[in-house]
């Protein structure tokens, strides 16, 4: 007699889609807490143990997956960066900045988005660099943060230039140095955070200040 074969059921496919989401929830929980914390107490008065245990995780996972305090501080600046749309900040900048030919408008949409990133972004910005006055580390993420911003504005002002929307006389060099200045926390902390301005005004201060040293 012929035995019957037994059926073999097929093998599921492993889904990590469940996984992945859940990690995803845990990185921006950590992130949220993290962020909270540096900034209500400070860098040096804000342990790994207190971040985990406001994240309701251990303290091996925020080693696992963010290096310790300056890594953490580097992934918070980075999702600020993303601003708040659905699409990155600096996608949507991009886009616009190949799309736009009128630089006086490309210039005064920049300073839209300061109005958007630079309230997200500045405060993170700030306390690196009062942590950097004591922590080697902070201080190499200080020198880090500020020459990928400066890359960011010479990409910019090299748009300007190819683009013949420079005043004659200045250079690529000044023309990335003054988009570097007028982006820097330090002048969203002057106007914004200490004389108060609405971030609607410090934007067109931006966009004004751009058009007047560079256009």
């Amino acid at each position: 007699m012929e035995r019957k074969r037994k059926r073999v059921k097929p093998k599921r496919r492993y889904d990590a889609t469940g996984r992945q989401a859940q990690a995803e929830r845990t990185r921006a929980d950590a992130l949220e807490c993290a962020e909270e914390l540096f900034l209500a107490q400070g860098y040096a008065a804000t342990t790994i143990a207190s971040i985990a245990a406001a994240a309701g995780v251990s303290v091996e996972t925020i080693y696992k997956g963010f290096g310790g305090k300056p890594g953490l501080v580097r992934a918070i600046r980075d999702r600020r960066l993303a601003g708040r749309g659905p699409v990155h900040a600096e996608t949507r900048s991009n886009r616009m900045r190949a799309k736009e030919t009128d630089p006086r408008r490309l210039v005064a949409q920049w300073g839209q988005f300061s109005v958007e990133v630079a309230p997200l972004v500045s405060p993170i910005l700030l306390l690196v660099r009062e942590a950097a006055a004591s922590d080697d580390e902070m201080a190499e993420l200080l020198e880090e943060l500020d020459a990928d911003r400066l890359r960011r504005m010479t990409v910019n002002a090299r748009h300007l230039r190819d683009g013949g929307h420079l005043r004659a006389g200045v250079s690529l060099r000044e023309a990335a140095d003054a988009l570097w200045t007028y982006t820097s926390p330090e002048l969203y902390e002057l106007l914004v955070l200490r004389r108060k301005w609405p971030v609607e005004r410090y934007g067109r201060f931006v966009a004004d200040g751009v058009a007047a040293a560079l256009l």
